[in-house]
């Protein structure tokens, strides 16, 4: 398991995590990756702090998403 920071810990403890796991569409590339519960809320979060211009929160929830799922990270949010 990846090592995460304090700050990421918390972003990750405190998600909303639906019972299904999803497929997400990269909207530049089209790409599609199968996401499991904690994941999908992860990505959800991280997109909600680019539309809200949260920032540090954003960094940190990408650096944590990064870290849990590369392969992931890199086809969705690279």
């Amino acid at each position: 398991m990846a090592k995460l920071t304090k700050t990421q810990q918390r972003i990750i403890n405190d998600l909303s995590v639906g019972k299904m796991s999803e497929v997400i569409k990269n909207p530049f590339t089209g790409e599609e990756v199968l996401l499991e519960p904690t994941a999908v809320a992860l990505y959800d979060y991280i997109k909600g702090c680019e539309i809200l211009g949260n920032y540090k929160e954003f960094d940190q929830a990408r650096y944590a998403f990064c870290a849990l799922w590369p392969d992931a990270y890199m086809k969705l949010l690279d």
